[in-house]
């Protein structure tokens, strides 16, 4: 797991309830990283928040760790795709 996806697996597990649910994939695409979040569907609100808050404050800070390589993060609820 790269520095980045584990980064945010430190981030989102102190948003959620329980922390366990939550695994992040480091996908390798052609235009870059793509880290897939997955959380227990209850807790993806709170993931996202309201207006999609938290989950551009995780974006910022990803970003920012990730520099000029770049990251996307896409969030994903456990039961919806495997």
């Amino acid at each position: 797991m790269s520095t980045l996806a584990e980064a945010l697996e430190h981030l989102v597990r102190g948003v959620v309830e329980p922390p366990e649910d939550v695994t992040v994939r480091d996908k390798q695409l052609r235009r870059g990283s793509l880290l897939e979040v997955r959380v227990h569907p209850e807790d993806l609100g709170k993931v996202i928040g309201r207006n999609g808050r938290t989950a551009t404050a995780f974006r910022t800070v990803i970003s920012a760790l990730a520099g000029r390589s770049g990251a996307r993060i896409d969030f994903v609820d456990v039961d919806r795709r495997r």
